[in-house]
């Protein structure tokens, strides 16, 4: 089987960062099929074009652009890409880094596939500031990489704790939330109070609940932005308002303006 060394990935790649222990690829796949393989160390695959499927020892998932894996160091995986252009931004992560930030690198452990709304916009954030050449990029990948760390690592030690509402309102969110939902039918639904519903949802989510529906829909059109040439008529396909709504929580969620995100993508 064979294992990847630091920075190597199957695919032309086409910018490499190396900083702080880390090591940042934009990749282009090219490989209709990449048998088992491990890295040495521990990576995010971030899929910003095209599509592939990934099996592991535990589970197989089919990925589309948009789509955040994390894979432990060591921990064997495969690929299988259709015939279409498909593209993606890695994070790789040595041992420096984490002994920099005195944190252990089996914290987190397995690969797996990553839905949370906020930690695929914070990854969004890190491919934007690659490509912004600001002074105080590297400052700014970290602090946003140990905030994914963080959530992951709360995620693991509430797993156990959790009522099972939780899941069920983070499924209901994911199929339904660029429809007009209601705090007192999601209640009724949950079979909760809306009191309960409203003041522990920000305990497990770390936002309220009308945040993290916009977090959603800005996810979505990250993953169609590249498709609609009219912002007005993404805005409308992901759920928000109108046009300049879309806008507003799109800058407050990466940072820039659709448009410019758009020829960063590019």
């Amino acid at each position: 089987m064979k294992n990847l060394r630091n920075g190597e990935f199957f695919g032309q790649t086409n910018e490499t960062l190396n900083f702080d222990g880390l090591t940042i690829t934009d990749t282009e796949y090219t490989h209709s099929f990449v048998d088992w393989h491990y890295h040495q160390n521990p990576y995010f695959t971030f899929l910003l074009q095209g599509n592939m499927t990934e099996g592991n020892k535990k589970e197989t998932y089919d990925c589309s652009a948009g789509t955040l894996l994390y894979h432990h160091w060591e921990d064997a995986h495969y690929n299988i890409k259709p015939d279409i252009f498909t593209r993606g931004f890695h994070i790789e992560i040595t041992e420096k880094w984490f002994e920099n930030f005195q944190l252990s690198k089996d914290n987190i452990e397995g690969s797996f596939n990553i839905k949370n709304p906020d930690l695929k916009l914070l990854t969004h954030k890190i491919f934007k500031e690659t490509k912004l050449n600001d002074h105080s990029f590297e400052l700014t990948i970290n602090q946003l990489l140990l905030d994914i760390f963080s959530q992951l690592s709360n995620q693991k030690d509430n797993s156990q704790k959790k009522p099972i509402w939780v899941k069920q309102i983070d499924e209901i969110l994911h199929e339904n939330f660029t429809e007009k939902l209601s705090l007192t039918e999601l209640s009724k639904t949950l079979n909760i109070h809306p009191m309960h519903l409203s003041r522990d949802f920000q305990k497990y989510f770390r936002c309220n609940l009308g945040e993290y529906v916009r977090k959603l829909k800005v996810e979505k059109s990250l993953k169609l932005l590249n498709q609609y040439e009219s912002l007005s008529e993404l805005a409308l396909e992901c759920g928000f308002s109108d046009q300049s709504h879309f806008i507003r929580c799109f800058k407050e969620n990466i940072g820039i303006t659709p448009l410019k995100y758009r020829k960063i993508l590019k």
